[in-house]
């Protein structure tokens, strides 16, 4: 497990805009408690709660990765309107203590979804 710091940080805030989640035509995820996370030199990933998901859109994959500053990953793949887009949501279902904030909460692909702001 490593600490973000100086030559790695990591910035978690509760993000001000409504964000909105959009796969094929179809909103999957809708909240006003989106959290941005800025890691290092990475564009800012939206973390969204999973109350404020279509839980029933996204199946569990058996695919995981690790950061070493996060923790391990599920992913999940999003099914609708005879439309899918694997592994193209990821969680930290425990997360190391420095980021602790997302747990709960999913992260999308933005190649894979339409993120809409505001």
């Amino acid at each position: 497990m490593k600490q973000p710091g100086a030559d790695h940080p990591i910035a978690i805030s509760q993000e001000k805009a409504r964000v909105r989640v959009v796969f094929a035509g179809r909103t999957i995820a809708d909240t006003t408690r989106a959290l941005r996370l800025n890691e290092a030199r990475y564009p800012s990933v939206y973390y969204i709660p999973r109350e404020d998901t279509d839980m029933a859109l996204l199946t569990r994959t058996g695919h995981t990765t690790h950061c070493p500053y996060k923790g391990d990953a599920s992913y999940f793949t999003i099914s609708a309107d005879g439309r899918s887009a694997d592994n193209a949501v990821w969680s930290y279902e425990t997360p190391y203590p420095a980021v602790t904030e997302i747990q709960d909460h999913l992260a999308f692909y933005p190649d894979r979804v339409e993120i809409k702001m505001g």
